[in-house]
């Protein structure tokens, strides 16, 4: 004998119940958050790229069932930039020239719809836009090798007040279309935040012009292995910057660059993280993303 037909008012009734229960969920969450905001110096930032990166990391360990994970993870991070504006508000500078929209789509997606966007014409003009304080997080292009002018550059300072490349855009991407969507990194003036799982963009200032080879080499020998180089000529033959990318979190005063630096000799001027990122979540092919 079949089951009995459900009855479908009783589900909708079930279903307006979750939504109650839900609501309520976010209430709380938002008093918590206010909470926490009280409970935090001035100085202390509101952004934690590190504890959002976890947060949806558990939400992707977790979750199980039809429901699209992507489809979780953008309401999480509605939630998530909607209860980081009541601790402290924030602007975010998008790259979108001639009304390119990739990477404006990518930085709504992951800073929430609510939150004040600016488009700017150059990746240049979005790290500006953090550097003079009109935004506190741009999104900019993965660096190209073309660029003539590459904006990673001006990363190069010790100054805690230059911004920092936080993240990479999209977090929650499906495995084998990277190629296909557009890649992204965000950039703000905020600490580096290990989260187990991370990517270090290291800066490499040489007085002369040195092979990747070379510098792969001289990486590889205290330990860091570089998978991406990027490489800019300083005008007058003055050297080179190199960006290379570390499948590691490397902080400020990790022992090996100092051994790089003595590698590498005369030839060095300096060597610093230019920021890091907590490595995004692939979602497997077949499984609902």
């Amino acid at each position: 004998m079949p089951p009995p037909k459900p009855n479908l008012d009783d589900l909708r009734r079930e279903i307006d119940e979750i939504d109650a229960a839900l609501h309520q969920l976010v209430m709380r969450r938002t008093e918590v958050v206010q909470r926490i905001g009280r409970a935090k110096t001035a100085s202390r930032p509101a952004m934690r790229p590190g504890r959002e990166a976890a947060i949806l990391r558990n939400l992707a360990a977790n979750h199980t069932g039809a429901f699209p994970l992507k489809a979780l993870a953008r309401m999480w991070r509605e939630m998530i930039a909607a209860l980081t504006r009541v601790q402290q508000p924030f602007t975010v500078a998008a790259y979108a020239p001639d009304g390119m929209r990739d990477f404006w789509d990518l930085a709504r997606d992951h800073y929430g719809s609510s939150t004040p966007m600016q488009p700017v014409a150059t990746a240049l003009a979005a790290f500006r836009a953090v550097a003079e304080g009109t935004a506190v997080v741009a999104v900019v292009p993965w660096p190209d090798e073309s660029d003539p002018d590459p904006w990673w550059r001006y990363l190069f300072s010790e100054d805690p007040k230059i911004p920092r490349v936080i993240a990479r855009l999209p977090f929650v991407a499906r495995a084998g279309a990277r190629s296909e969507d557009p890649d992204a990194l965000a950039i703000a003036a905020l600490p580096p935040e290990e989260t187990g799982e991370d990517h270090t963009l290291l800066g490499v200032e040489l007085c002369e012009d040195t092979s990747r080879g070379r510098l792969k080499d001289c990486l590889e020998g205290v330990g860091l292995v570089a998978t991406l180089f990027r490489t800019h000529h300083l005008a007058d033959g003055r050297g080179s910057v190199h960006l290379a990318l570390v499948e590691e979190f490397v902080a400020a005063d990790d022992p090996r660059l100092t051994l790089l630096a003595e590698k590498m000799g005369e030839a060095l001027v300096r060597v610093l993280p230019l920021g890091s990122y907590a490595t995004p979540i692939l979602v497997p092919e077949g499984r609902k993303g």
